[in-house]
């Protein structure tokens, strides 16, 4: 290894830089159209790299810029925290949910994943 690349290993990033994997996770998140979700598992799987914890750490610190509320769980259950945000934004999009039962926790709908659930339409021939 040349001594110039060592130097260039060696410079820190700058201190407000993504790591390249968060930014990879926030362009995937920016891709989901209004009303469709991925899971934490499909990102991943999208990216070829990672896995759900990885992605979900992504959205945990850097997904507040991006349409947070697309990336989900794979039960279809609300963000914990989040879920009256995300709530209106999954019904001002028009995401497809399932009426909660009277025995579920607050009485929050779950998304329908069968029916919500976006595979990438494409797009993911042209990943990097």
């Amino acid at each position: 290894m040349s001594e110039e690349s060592l130097a260039h290993d060696a410079r820190p990033e700058p201190p407000d830089a993504l790591p390249e994997y968060a930014e990879r996770v926030l362009e995937v998140a920016e891709l989901i159209p209004p009303g469709r979700v991925m899971t934490y598992g499909d990102v991943a799987e999208w990216l070829e790299e990672g896995g759900p914890r990885q992605v979900g750490r992504v959205m945990a610190l850097y997904g507040g810029a991006v349409p947070w509320w697309r990336v989900v769980r794979a039960d279809g259950m609300l963000l914990p925290g989040h879920e009256l945000r995300a709530l209106d934004h999954y019904r001002t999009e028009g995401t497809p949910l399932k009426e909660a039962s009277r025995a579920a926790e607050g009485h929050l709908p779950r998304l329908d994943m069968r029916r919500a659930r976006w595979d990438g339409g494409g797009r993911a021939e042209a990943h990097t």
